[in-house]
């Protein structure tokens, strides 16, 4: 207990053992649904679910733990949300992409953003991108995955008139989601830990007796990750053609990782003057666990905003991370109860969590139509689109031309006529995708 104190300066932050090891498994819980919706949706895009279950538990097991002993910090870490759907369903399905390939476009963009947190670039590429368009990011990646988990459930079918339309609500599996979504809501409401979790596993189980899903038991060895490890394609990821898919992924990793950093450590009292005394080392934790993801077969890992229930429950510290850590490991012997979980089940909890996304609407101002309209084409973009890349280049090249006709050029940063000019540049000479 002492060695635990000193090391991570328990009585400084004002907590206690006891406590970290309570936020850490509170973090857990409202967690640990990525072991299962996070193979579900690889998945889908070829990549053998058994070892990206596998390559999940390790990869956040690992991310969170030198989040807790190298930073410090009680933030657990996790392959994404909206960056696993993008690889699945833009990348691979839209794209025509190989897994192997959009794997390396994760390394190439993992070792990017190693690139700026090592040399403290990322400060200035952060500020120069309007804060509308950052919140725009949030919200579009919340519509596209709210039409992925719709379709996922049933709910939403294609449409040779309308493009979409109203699925078979008659549907068990159909009725068996919107029960999940409900449950979720109502859990979360109440502030019970793990309700995306109970969700999920509560519509597994009913889905035995109505679903016509057939139980594979609960505990087994872990499988191999032999089918995804060192899998990767970088030299295909350097094509030509991929280029914007490594953009997208490297400032959807800046923004959410920077983005959810700052407002954990706010919520937990950590801010000094308004910044993290750590960032960096933060940073660099996070920008490691993207570069050994992809080595291990997972879409590209980032700091979880469900990291601010550990901190609501008193954890201060990284020995919160380390207790997550720890659990995580022990999740590899549940692999058959996550082959087990339909996308029926995981896709209440995706809709969930992209309606949370939209809060960030809030944060617009609404009488400012060069900020706000470049905002609504980027987050309208994705979805209609079906393109979290496409979104961003619309929202982008939206920006520039709106603020330069309109005789605000000098307002536009430097950082964002850039990345307009990559997404021009790509959709003239490379084409759309």
């Amino acid at each position: 207990m002492q060695a635990l104190e000193k090391f991570f300066k328990l009585e400084e932050h004002g907590t206690t053992v006891r406590t970290e090891l309570v936020a850490g498994l509170t973090t857990f819980l409202t967690m640990a649904y990525i072991v299962f919706v996070n193979p579900a949706i690889l998945g889908d895009a070829g990549m053998p679910r058994d070892a990206v279950f596998v390559a999940t538990c390790l990869i956040a097991a690992l991310g969170t733990l030198i989040m807790g002993l190298f930073a410090n910090y009680p933030i657990a870490l996790a392959p994404g949300m909206g960056l696993n759907a993008y690889f699945a369903y833009v990348v691979v399905k839209g794209m025509g992409f190989s897994w192997q390939v959009a794997l390396g476009a994760v390394f190439i963009s993992g070792c990017l953003f190693l690139a700026v947190t090592l040399f403290r670039l990322r400060e200035l590429i952060i500020r120069g991108i309007p804060h509308t368009l950052r919140s725009a990011i949030t919200v579009g990646i919340g519509l596209f995955l709210a039409i992925i988990s719709l379709k996922s459930a049933g709910i939403v079918a294609a449409s040779p008139a309308t493009y979409v339309t109203l699925g078979d609500l008659h549907s068990p599996t159909v009725v068996l989601a919107v029960l999940g979504f409900f449950l979720i809501v109502v859990l979360d409401r109440l502030r019970v830990p793990g309700a995306i979790l109970v969700g999920i596993l509560a519509v597994t189980v009913l889905s035995f007796f109505f679903g016509g899903n057939t139980f594979g038991g609960v505990f087994s060895a872990p499988p191999s990750i032999a089918p995804t490890f060192l899998e990767l394609d970088i030299s295909g990821a350097l094509s030509v053609g991929i280029l914007n898919v490594v953009l997208v992924f490297f400032l959807v990793e800046l923004f959410d990782a920077t983005g959810t950093l700052m407002g954990v450590a706010k919520r937990a009292g950590l801010l000094k003057e308004g910044k993290m005394d750590r960032m960096n080392k933060a940073l660099l934790a996070d920008s490691g666990a993207i570069f050994a993801g992809s080595l291990l077969g997972t879409s590209s890992t980032t700091a979880y905003i469900e990291s601010a229930a550990g901190v609501q429950a008193g954890g201060r510290t990284g020995l919160t991370a380390v207790t997550v850590a720890v659990l995580f490991l022990a999740c590899l012997a549940i692999s058959p109860l996550a082959g087990s979980v339909p996308a029926y089940a995981t896709a209440p909890a995706l809709f969930f969590v992209s309606c949370l996304m939209l809060r960030e609407l809030t944060e617009l101002d609404w009488d400012e139509s060069t900020e706000v309209i470049p905002a609504a084409v980027c987050a309208l973009a994705m979805p209609f689109t079906y393109s979290i890349a496409n979104g961003l280049a619309f929202g982008f090249i939206t920006y520039a031309v709106l603020k330069g006709c309109t005789g605000r050029a000098r307002e536009v940063h430097p950082m964002v006529w850039l990345i307009a000019g990559v997404f021009l540049f790509k959709f003239i000479y490379v084409g759309g995708h």
